[in-house]
């Protein structure tokens, strides 16, 4: 195990203490896709009940929440479960007001449209970037056709709001949006396949329409990323909801296995993020 992965399990586990510790619930930062994957490699070792959300259903970069046994409620019926905190993190959680985690939504528009730029998402981040903006404090950044939104972790919002007037050669007005102002999905592709079991040379092939021998020589050459870390291994099995990063292809959501044909081959879904 290298040292990044030490770090962050070894972080995990503080901070899962500390909420223990104090009974409420404590929060990492934003984490990337391979974060979390360490996450959940260690989630044994945890002495409490954790979740993820990024802002959204899909969001990619999510933040944990530590949440304490006696602060951890079942999962209602069509409801999210969601664990809140307020501003005032002191108090417990039964003290607090149910509100959002510890982020805002910001949406970036063209102070003059007729004038501005079509900026990208590198356009963005580098803006933020230079501000001075740590990663781990900015979650999914979303550029589309008719908006920009930036989740950043609550105490970075007011500067972000005070110093962000310029990205490229655009001018541009900031605002922050409560949490239920936030709909957004990105757009997918869903197809099925079917294959003689869910190893990730198989799926790979399946998905890319390629070979079984090309499938691993990607996989060998380091062109294959799960949940955002590199995977090497052939026969690693893939699971429900898993992103997986095809260079030269795109990246994919791994659905679930829809069911068995009659020669015992399993048919599975997956959407391919457009």
């Amino acid at each position: 195990m290298n040292d990044e992965l030490l770090y962050m399990g070894k972080r995990f586990l503080d901070l899962s203490r500390q909420a223990n510790r104090k009974g409420i619930v404590t929060f990492s930062d934003f984490l990337s896709l391979s974060e979390q994957a360490i996450l959940q490699q260690n989630a044994g070792e945890l002495v409490t009940a954790y979740e993820l959300f990024g802002g959204y259903e899909y969001a990619e970069r999510q933040m944990a929440a530590f949440i304490p046994d006696a602060l951890f409620y079942a999962q209602e019926e069509n409801i999210s479960r969601r664990i809140c905190r307020s501003a005032d993190r002191s108090l417990p959680l039964k003290e607090q007001e149910v509100l959002a985690y510890p982020f805002k939504c910001l949406r970036i528009i063209p102070s003059y449209p007729k004038f501005a730029e079509k900026l990208t998402h590198r356009d963005v981040l580098g803006a933020l970037m230079s501000l001075g903006a740590k990663r781990s404090k900015l979650g999914d950044l979303i550029v589309d056709d008719e908006n920009i939104f930036v989740f950043a972790e609550e105490t970075i919002v007011p500067y972000i709001v005070d110093n962000l007037s310029m990205v490229r050669h655009t001018a541009v007005t900031l605002d922050v949006l409560e949490e239920r102002q936030i709909s957004y999905e990105p757009n997918f592709e869903e197809k099925e396949a079917i294959v003689t079991s869910n190893r990730l040379d198989a799926v790979i092939a399946a998905i890319c329409k390629i070979s079984r021998a090309t499938s691993r020589k990607l996989i060998a050459d380091g062109k294959i990323f799960v949940n955002g870390a590199e995977c090497l291994h052939n026969t690693y099995y893939c699971k429900q909801g898993e992103v997986l990063s095809i260079r030269g292809f795109g990246k994919v959501r791994f659905g679930e296995i829809l069911g068995t044909t009659k020669k015992d081959r399993l048919k599975f879904s997956y959407k391919i993020y457009s």
